[in-house]
């Protein structure tokens, strides 16, 4: 039952990625309730995604190949910062990471739910005379920097704001913004897994079954994903991750 729970939670969650983003909302508690540790639990999560970011990287390549000059200095930042992020995680206990699960979750539900209301007020304002020219090279890097720490240390929620991060630095064209939020989130994923396997804190059995799910889901899902209406499966992951994240405030402040 243990190992057909993370299929299953796998195959919605990399369906979900590829239709309307969420997959962790599914793959991270399906973890936690086979008995995972809350610190293991989310260090496989972002193990069992990092094959589905590397995929549509390559998939988006010659849409952001245009921004190639940007490849090596985000790179660069996401590494670094993902890695600081990472390394976050593995200070604290799980005692520690179990009192900052609900906020993180509410965190990336509201990320979720109010993403494109986010992304549409900052291309608002990348747009001005206030904009990213304005913020200066300093602060855009700075921001790229908090991000890439955020998706080290928890994954949920990564992808709406490297797509924030991009609208500011005046990426136009969503595909190219796309595919060089994929690209970052490979590498962010990418180091943070070699440095939890280094921890001993991936739980790889565990993990690679939810691996296999996310993979094969994902490509089901870009296979159907025409005949599917994603307004419709976004709406049931906000309402599920909100039904989630109560449980979590429950089991942790009021159980």
């Amino acid at each position: 039952m243990t190992e057909l729970l993370l299929l299953l939670a796998g195959l919605l969650g990399g369906a979900l990625n590829t239709l309307a983003g969420g997959g962790s909302f599914i793959v991270f508690p399906a973890l936690l309730a086979v008995g995972v540790p809350p610190v293991l639990a989310n260090a496989s999560n972002t193990f069992a995604a990092l094959p589905g970011y590397i995929s549509g990287a390559i998939g988006l390549w010659k849409q952001m190949v245009a921004q190639k000059h940007l490849f090596l200095p985000y790179g660069i930042v996401s590494v670094v910062f993902g890695y600081v992020g990472a390394e976050l995680l593995l200070r604290v206990s799980d005692a520690q990471f179990s009192l900052v699960v609900p906020w993180l979750m509410l965190f990336a539900v509201v990320l979720f739910a109010f993403g494109g209301q986010i992304n549409a007020f900052v291309a608002a304002r990348a747009g001005s005379s206030r904009g990213a020219k304005a913020l200066g090279a300093v602060l855009l890097y700075a921001l790229l920097a908090g991000v890439s720490v955020y998706g080290g240390f928890f994954n949920a929620g990564l992808g709406v704001l490297l797509l924030a991060f991009l609208t500011l630095a005046g990426i136009a064209n969503i595909h190219a913004a796309n595919g060089l939020k994929l690209y970052m989130s490979s590498l962010i994923a990418l180091v943070a897994v070699i440095r939890f396997a280094f921890a001993g804190s991936i739980d790889w059995y565990h993990g690679t079954i939810a691996l296999l799910g996310v993979t094969t889901g994902a490509y089901v899902a870009a296979r159907l994903s025409t005949r599917i209406p994603t307004g419709i499966i976004r709406t049931l992951v906000i309402v599920y991750g909100v039904g989630l994240t109560v449980y979590f405030f429950w089991q942790t402040y009021a159980a």
